[in-house]
């Protein structure tokens, strides 16, 4: 186990210059220029790539060769910021309302390009998992699977493929979130629609640019709710400071925004991710009384295959122990198993 060390994360966004005046009048809130910057970078290669693989102008050897560079660019190197950017965007709109169209086309058209459908992710993230918490009544609750089991989370994901969206307008409908299922329906409607259009004018660029990132979205987005959720105290799931944790000091979190922090974005949904670390430290006297998990080096992914190979010690030897709430490394191992444990719901 560590010692709750200083912290790295980053607290500011650097924006300097033309970015500030940029910022000032074109975002609800300059600290967001990085995200400009990533959909600039994104808007002069993701984009012109992915549209390029459609056109006959490739061939042969050389569409594969563009077409696996394009996947490595978007699905593997930019996958995490950009996602994590639109988490952000979701709970916070980046563009002021008089530059709305901007929101829109992130969403309605950048977004595929990553395996997202359109409003999809808003409606399910704001509209659901936030107000349910990872209850039973969140379509994409962890609750009922036993959190490191390989089969399990195998489960998992081809339910929330197949069902996801039936579960989501279920619940959306059955609360009355009239603008939050209409917006689901319309993007994931449309997402099908545009990929049946560009079928006829290429099977295989579709496939491969369209469809192919759709299920590695999923896929990844429901690895990454299993691990920010997959330790949850059997005597107490309701309690925010026991169903989540933070991950802090990584390198993720300066290439993913923070995202780290989940326990405290689940505690405060609309904070700033520069605020995070600072949110962390006043957070402290009650996760200290509540027991909460805080991992020091190491990140969802890790903690994925630490769960899957079942290696506690690991877990544990990066496992922050504030104040000394844990007697021994055993404690601390035996709190880690029990808190994976499937629940009878």
């Amino acid at each position: 186990m560590k010692s709750l060390s200083p912290l790295s994360d980053p607290i500011e966004s650097n924006a300097k210059g033309f970015s500030v005046r940029f910022g000032e009048k074109w975002l609800n809130d300059k600290r967001d220029i990085p995200f400009v910057k990533l959909l600039l970078f994104i808007n002069f290669s993701v984009i012109p790539l992915g549209i390029l693989l459609f056109f006959p102008l490739l061939t042969g050897l050389v569409w594969w060769l563009v077409f696996l560079f394009w996947f490595w660019l978007a699905q593997i190197y930019l996958r995490g910021p950009f996602g994590l950017m639109l988490h952000n965007i979701a709970h916070r709109p980046m563009f002021k309302k008089k530059y709305n169209w901007a929101n829109h086309y992130v969403i309605w058209f950048v977004c595929p390009f990553f395996g997202h459908t359109p409003e999809t992710y808003f409606a399910h993230h704001l509209g659901m998992h936030h107000r349910e918490n990872n209850m039973p009544a969140d379509g994409s609750s962890t609750m009922r699977y036993q959190r490191d089991s390989l089969v399990d989370f195998l489960k998992y994901y081809l339910r929330f493929l197949l069902f996801g969206f039936r579960d989501t307008f279920r619940y959306l409908r059955s609360k009355k979130m009239r603008r939050y299922y209409t917006r689901l329906t319309a993007g994931e409607g449309t997402f099908f629609l545009f990929c049946a259009i560009l079928l006829i004018v290429s099977m295989k660029a579709t496939f491969f640019v369209v469809i192919l990132p759709f299920l590695f979205s999923r896929l990844i987005m429901m690895l990454g709710n299993w691990t920010q959720h997959a330790f949850i105290d059997p005597d107490n799931p309701e309690n925010t400071y026991r169903s989540s944790y933070n991950c802090i000091n990584t390198s993720y979190n300066k290439r993913c925004w923070n995202d780290g922090y989940h326990l405290i974005h689940h505690l405060k949904p609309g904070a700033h991710y520069t605020d995070m670390p600072t949110l962390f430290l006043k957070e402290q006297p009650k996760m200290i009384a509540e027991k909460s998990l805080v991992f020091d080096g190491i990140h969802y992914l890790h903690l994925f295959y630490y769960l899957m190979t079942k290696k506690y010690d690991q877990m544990a030897d990066n496992l922050v122990d504030l104040d000394n709430v844990y007697s021994s490394r055993d404690d601390a191992i035996a709190t880690l198993r029990a808190r994976t444990m499937r629940f009878a719901v």
